[in-house]
């Protein structure tokens, strides 16, 4: 608050409480003074809730007790505080190597959550249900298909090559083998076949992950995919 806003501040609650209605010249100016060194910075209202007479008045309402700056400094700092813990950083619009401007980016967000002109962004939103979900995220995620990109999925298939044949056999209408089990490795549903390890005295030694299932699974998986068909 400025120092006009602090004097119309005091002229509001001079008429609610009288007591503190200063009518030496002196006594004003430096009363005024006092309170615009300890108020500065809060503001009068926000756009979102916050009221610095609201807060004075609920304190005559409630105390016996003549009202000081603190009695408005500590519903403003509650106010803040509030804020901040419903607030879930968003991800910044400009350019993530660009760290000076994320930085930046995030700091001004929260400053301005801070200071009641801008609202919490609550990852609940998205996560909420239904009639939730951010629209950017509802547009992206119909644009790609998945959370995973295309091109991240690219380049990770060459490390899980079961699942990049898995995506590819449901990308083709063909049956996903990974969603039954194997009666040959006894694999579970989502589980990659293994193939036994063999030590020099032809004893087993343990498995390792195949990149493809083996053909019974295949043959399974064709015929549970075909029995609703059939029905």
């Amino acid at each position: 608050m400025d120092r006009r806003e602090i004097a119309a501040l005091l002229a509001y609650i001079g008429r609610l409480d009288p007591r503190t209605t200063r009518t030496d010249q002196g006594e004003a100016r430096d009363q005024l003074a006092q309170w615009h060194e300890l108020l500065g910075d809060v503001p009068m209202a926000t756009p979102y809730g916050w009221d610095a007479r609201v807060a004075a008045r609920q304190h005559i309402r409630v105390s016996p007790y003549q009202i000081l700056p603190a009695d408005v400094v500590r519903p403003w700092e509650s106010y803040r505080r509030d804020r901040l813990s419903r607030h879930t950083d968003p991800t910044p619009s400009v350019d993530p190597d660009d760290q000076a401007a994320w930085t930046a980016e995030l700091v001004g967000t929260r400053r301005a959550v801070a200071a009641g002109t801008a609202q919490p962004a609550q990852s609940r939103a998205i996560t909420s249900g239904r009639d939730g979900i951010d629209p950017r995220l509802e547009a992206r995620l119909q644009e790609i298909g998945s959370c995973i990109p295309p091109a991240a999925r690219a380049a990770l298939a060459p490390y899980r090559p079961a699942r990049a044949a898995r995506e590819e056999a449901v990308a083709q209408g063909q049956s996903d083998a990974l969603s039954v089990h194997c009666e040959w490795c006894l694999a579970q549903p989502g589980e990659p076949c293994r193939r036994r390890r063999l030590g020099p005295d032809d004893g087993p030694r343990g498995t390792t992950p195949r990149a493809a299932p083996h053909p019974g699974r295949r043959d399974l998986a064709v015929a549970q995919q075909a029995q609703p068909a059939m029905a």
